[in-house]
């Protein structure tokens, strides 16, 4: 997997309209994200190294993949916990990591407070959740942290991405592959996705 993907699954799209309507309820729209988490991960998940293996079904022996690398999930707080959530679901032997960052307001650059990652991360396949890639400053810290800790196989997975943050992370980060639901074409003065869906933490947790 290179460059970006958009995912294009009816599912998928279907409750990405569910997670822009204004009318969403803080827990209808923590549901929908976990399910359009489940499925932009599985995606983001065609990734992962398999080796053969045999099992015995009832009636006899047959040939199967088993998993070949870790799994880890690092959820860029607080949003990014909504998509580990779902995906975490499908997979739950992953092991889970977190990166706390806010935004600085007036400069829109992301300030780190905290950090907590699992170990062997350098054998590993990491998907950075991260929900909104905006300008793109949270995802390329938060990749640049990552690596910092020796993760070398990264897929960054957003519901929503700006094409601003996408070319962001594309010029930074360009062995990161990105997995998306949909891209909108600007940002406002605040450094919001428009149309967007609003603050994904605070529809998350009702703090609008």
């Amino acid at each position: 997997m290179t460059g970006y993907a958009v995912c294009e699954h009816p599912l998928a799209q279907i409750k990405l309209a569910r997670l822009r309507d204004k009318n969403t309820s803080p827990a209808d729209f923590r549901s929908a994200l976990e399910e359009i988490s489940i499925i932009l991960g599985l995606q983001a998940l065609n990734a992962l190294r398999t080796r053969p293996c045999t099992v015995q079904t009832p009636l006899k022996s047959a040939p199967g993949r088993e998993t070949d690398q870790p799994i880890v999930l690092a959820a860029v707080l607080r949003a990014g916990l909504g998509m580990v959530t779902g995906i975490s679901r499908a997979v739950p032997e992953a092991r889970i990591g977190h990166i706390g960052l806010y935004r600085n307001e007036e400069t829109l650059n992301p300030v780190r407070y905290y950090v907590r990652l699992p170990k062997d991360l350098d054998k590993s396949l990491v998907l950075l959740c991260d929900p909104m890639l905006a300008t793109g400053g949270s995802a390329v810290e938060s990749i640049r942290i990552l690596k910092t800790d020796g993760a070398a196989q990264i897929v960054l997975v957003s519901l929503l991405a700006a094409k601003q943050g996408i070319r962001r992370v594309r010029r930074e980060h360009s062995d990161v592959p990105i997995v998306v639901a949909g891209v909108d074409a600007v940002l406002n003065k605040k450094g919001y996705i428009v149309p967007g869906l609003g603050d994904a933490g605070d529809r998350i947790f009702g703090t609008f």
